[in-house]
């Protein structure tokens, strides 16, 4: 009996713990469903409903003349809402659309897209991706006119989630100048330092969330709306910018040097029209990593470039003449307390030598001298002069991360009596290679100094939102007697000095070698900084240019072969692209029908140019790529005929100039020797034979 009231009063305690469980329930059903219905309503909406960022389109950058630098094109993700459709559209066409899809992305077979789309519909889920490949705007027509996808987002489901690429048209060229922005918004060049202007303004839309996780936009008249970003039209000149490069790169490559850079402006506007930056790898490769035309890692000791200032502190001071007489010695010279002599490039010195000529030649110790005897009891104004020449001071470059100079002073703990004479020649200071052209260029500029620009405009289409132009930071460096002085002298180095290799007979260049040796670990080594500053054409300055070889291997260390050079190519190009530095041709510019300039054969895009500016028809009849052709006159026209050779054969390079032919020819392996001037006439391996790697080929020149 005991046995059976214990076990009912079980059933009982456990019925009543259940029946309390089910009333909790229902209450809370009740609370839930009527009490807090509404708040939890609103928490669900709004987990599902969601306000996100939506992304501006990036501003282009574009080339002087309108090319495109930079710019954001559109990709797209494919989606899909496979229960948008109506069930007759649906049935009427997924097997068309699955026959698509598997056609274009090849992920899926058309039935493994069919099961996946047609399980995603009877499941309700109204976001399914179709696709991760990215896909551009001429694909994305297409797909548009795909079966369901014709009727569109509202009707078919379909779905494209747009996300933009930078993208540069030119690939690698001026890609540090152009620069970057990564995800933490940090980075280099243009794209850094316009960044505001270029993002624009992120708007935000409302948002729905999928199964999936996926977000699909939903149309709301409280969306914020993007503001795009406005582009930036540089100065930079797409054909000079691409001279610039091919030069350094194979100057670096041929000397083996660390790096580079080059910078050319035009000498009234400030306008850099290239700027050009090249490192080696450890691969061996040339690549663009940093700015050292402009930042801190290009600031360093100029070398012989900085003579020009200390000539102009003399004779700002007065009482010096060019022409007076400066005794350099036997090439070697102690100042102060003969701790470290300094030595001329010339073993034996240059003994009695005026001060043009110890400029010319690039005396360190004359110029050294010449400084040392006026400003030894007063350093600090010769300090002072190179402050107010410009040197000293930033120019509020625009794009981020321009270096500050480092002139020393006497007041400076390291200042000792070596100092003087050794700033004297562009040691114990540290200037960019931009600082070292602007003020180059002021000499160029009658004297005036001005800010180098690199982005003119800031337009919204065809509307200009700002327009930039140069500041003038000094409008006089020095006195007109002075710069008169300073041309004759630069003319000089081009002319009977260092740099007497890259004159030529078209035009003239001013302009001073810089040849350094780097400090590593508190001594100077034998490696050297190299660079050539100057100006053409030296009566009618139009341009400015710098160029920096670090560190070149070999024989030639020295800027009179190795930065020179890459000058006077740049120059030469200018030169042959613009036609307003030529002098004007005598006579009628308009050419009788047959009669042409003298035209024989050479580069197909350097000859098309300049006759298309001269106005003469000229035209080449095939689809290939072209880069080397003959000219054939055919009434009032000429017709090019391809020459390009296959590779192992020899080219033919009659008619050509001296120029494109050594080009040519060693390109093909081959040593050339020449005899004469002018025109190619002959040649001694006949074109298409087999071009042994070293063999020797003998070119005749004849003609003008």
């Amino acid at each position: 009996m005991n046995v059976k009231k214990d076990i009912l009063l079980r059933a009982r305690i456990a019925f009543l713990v259940v029946m309390v469980f089910a009333v909790g329930i229902v209450v809370k059903t009740v609370i839930l469903q009527w009490v807090e219905g509404k708040e939890w309503r609103q928490m669900a909406e709004e987990s599902i409903f969601k306000y996100r960022k939506v992304n501006a389109t990036r501003g282009n950058i574009f080339a002087d003349e309108g090319s495109l630098l930079a710019t954001s094109l559109p990709f797209y993700k494919l989606a899909f809402d496979p229960t948008v459709a109506s069930d007759e559209k649906f049935k009427e066409e997924i097997d068309s659309l699955c026959f698509y899809l598997s056609g274009f992305f090849r992920t899926y077979s058309a039935a493994e897209y069919k099961r996946r789309i047609t399980d995603a519909r009877l499941s309700g889920r109204r976001y399914l991706t179709l696709s991760r490949k990215m896909i551009d705007y001429q694909a994305k027509k297409k797909i548009s006119g795909w079966p369901l996808f014709r009727h569109g987002q509202m009707r078919g489901g379909i779905i494209f989630e747009k996300a933009d690429r930078r993208f540069k048209p030119f690939s690698l060229l001026g890609e540090r100048t152009i620069g970057y922005v990564n995800e933490n918004n940090k980075g280099a060049g243009l794209e850094y330092s316009f960044n505001k202007i270029l993002a624009g303004q992120d708007g935000e839309a409302l948002f729905r969330k999928m199964s999936g996780g996926s977000w699909k936009p939903v149309f709301s008249g409280e969306d914020v709306k993007v503001k795009h970003g406005y582009d930036i039209h540089t100065t930079i000149n797409i054909n000079i910018q691409d001279v610039a490069e091919a030069s350094l790169m194979a100057h670096l490559e041929e000397h083996r040097a660390d790096k580079g850079c080059v910078i050319l402006m035009e000498v009234k506007t400030g306008k850099i029209k290239a700027m050009a930056n090249l490192e080696r790898l450890e691969n061996g490769r040339y690549a663009e990593t940093y700015n050292y035309a402009v930042g801190n890692q290009g600031l360093t000791e100029p070398g012989s470039t900085i003579k020009l200032a200390s000539v102009m502190a003399l004779l700002e001071e007065g009482g010096f003449d060019v022409d007076d007489s400066i005794d350099a010695g036997d090439g070697t010279y102690y100042f102060y307390d003969n701790a470290r002599p300094m030595t001329d490039v010339k073993e034996e010195g240059y003994g009695v030598i005026s001060g043009r000529q110890g400029f010319e030649k690039s005396s360190n110790i004359a110029i050294s001298r010449l400084v040392y005897n006026e400003f030894n009891k007063k350093p600090e104004r010769f300090v002072n002069y190179l402050n107010s020449f410009g040197l000293s001071e930033p120019l509020g470059f625009q794009i981020i991360g321009e270096a500050v100079p480092k002139i020393k002073t006497p007041e400076d703990p390291t200042w000792s009596g070596l100092s003087l004479p050794w700033m004297s020649i562009g040691y114990e200071l540290e200037v960019a290679p931009i600082h070292t052209l602007a003020f180059y260029n002021a000499v160029a500029n009658e004297g005036k100094m001005i800010q180098p620009i690199i982005v003119q405009e800031v337009k919204k289409a065809d509307k200009v939102i700002k327009r930039y132009e140069s500041k003038v930071i000094r409008e006089e460096i020095c006195s007109e007697q002075t710069l008169s002085v300073l041309k004759t002298l630069l003319e000089g180095v081009v002319e009977r000095g260092t740099a007497r290799n890259i004159k030529n007979s078209n035009y003239s260049i001013a302009g001073k070698t810089g040849t350094a040796q780097k400090l590593k670990n508190g001594r100077y080594t034998r490696q050297y900084y190299t660079s050539f500053a100057g100006y053409f054409p030296a009566e009618e300055p139009k341009y400015s240019c710098i160029v920096v070889i670090d560190n070149p291997k070999g024989w030639r260390q020295y800027a009179t072969d190795v930065a020179a050079p890459v000058f006077k190519e740049i120059a030469d190009k200018i030169y042959a692209l613009d036609l307003n530095m030529h002098d004007e041709m005598e006579g009628e510019r308009n050419f009788k029908p047959g009669h042409f300039p003298l035209v024989q054969a050479g580069n197909y895009e350097d000859l098309n140019l300049i006759l298309n500016r001269l106005g003469v028809s000229n035209h080449y009849q095939g689809d290939e790529e072209v880069s080397w052709v003959r000219a054939r006159a055919v009434n009032s026209a000429i017709k090019w005929r391809s020459v390009d050779s296959n590779p192992g054969l020899v080219p033919d390079v009659r008619g050509m100039t001296l120029r494109d032919a050594l080009f040519v020819l060693e390109r093909s392996g081959l040593k050339v020797r020449i005899s004469g001037k002018g025109r190619v006439k002959d040649q001694s391996l006949s074109p298409g034979t087999k071009a042994l790697k070293g063999s020797t080929i003998r070119i005749d020149l004849k003609g003008a």
